[in-house]
């Protein structure tokens, strides 16, 4: 049961219509907020907010199509935020692909691709929301990036280095944001439950439970987590339940991960 109301609030979810994105975006929906879904695919996009609608038939979505890989997505994504919801109250940077590979392999256009898409994005929509947020003294942005950020494994790159790097614009921009009631935190994927484990069951031809039980083998809670539980997690820090919590850095892994 939603306990955490967002009633009347605007948020911006990149990376929406699949996963942690979308569940993401489904809670806020069903909280009271209105919502931004953005992602690259309209098709996928607009299964994705018929989905919504029906958990929050009350609910205003918006969609669109952009690449934040750019400025220009960027822009595009965040202007049509405020011409259709007024302004942006939440600001979510979930956009993002697995990319994992020995550091000697990782090509210099691989490491580009990954930073823009990772860590500019979050960089130019931070600069779009936390001037007009701070003016309005309250606001919320809530940085996806995962375990690696914080104990990066070998192979790990580019990623690892790209959610470190996201890490730390959420340590800056919470000290910065913070006299302004601009809250800036981050959530730490750990094994979650997602599309990318059903392709590789598809591509593997291996039952997706099988998978599933094998990462579990690594998780001390011993099994994969969801991603409405990521999502609840979210929400309690986009909502008024979390007013005094700013610059954590919050793991959702199941103890996964050797660094709190």
């Amino acid at each position: 049961m939603i306990t955490m109301p967002m009633n009347g609030r605007c948020a911006l979810v990149t990376g929406a219509s699949k996963g942690i994105g979308f569940a993401i975006a489904r809670n806020f929906a069903m909280a009271g907020a209105h919502v931004v879904l953005v992602a690259r695919d309209m098709a996928t996009l607009a299964i994705a907010r018929a989905e919504i609608n029906k958990d929050a038939p009350g609910a205003k979505l918006v969609v669109v199509s952009a690449d934040v890989a750019t400025a220009e997505g960027c822009a595009h994504a965040f202007g049509t935020a405020e011409r259709d919801l007024g302004q942006v109250d939440v600001l979510v940077n979930n956009a993002g692909i697995s990319a994992a590979k020995p550091f000697v392999e990782v090509s210099d256009a691989e490491w580009q691709a990954d930073l823009d898409l990772k860590l500019f994005a979050a960089i130019r929509l931070c600069r779009l929301a936390l001037p007009k947020m701070s003016e309005r003294r309250w606001g919320r942005i809530l940085n996806i990036l995962n375990t690696g950020a914080k104990a990066p494994r070998a192979g790990s790159t580019p990623t690892s280095v790209s959610r470190a790097a996201g890490l730390a614009l959420t340590k800056a921009l919470a000290f910065e944001g913070a006299p302004n009631n601009v809250l800036v935190n981050s959530l730490h994927v750990g094994l979650i439950e997602s599309d990318q484990w059903e392709r590789r069951s598809k591509a593997q031809s291996r039952p997706l439970e099988d998978i599933y039980a094998d990462l579990a083998k690594n998780i001390p809670m011993g099994r994969v987590g969801t991603a409405e539980e990521f999502a609840n997690m979210a929400l309690f820090l986009a909502s008024d339940a979390g007013s005094y919590i700013t610059g954590t850095a919050i793991n959702i892994d199941g103890g996964m991960s050797p660094a709190t």
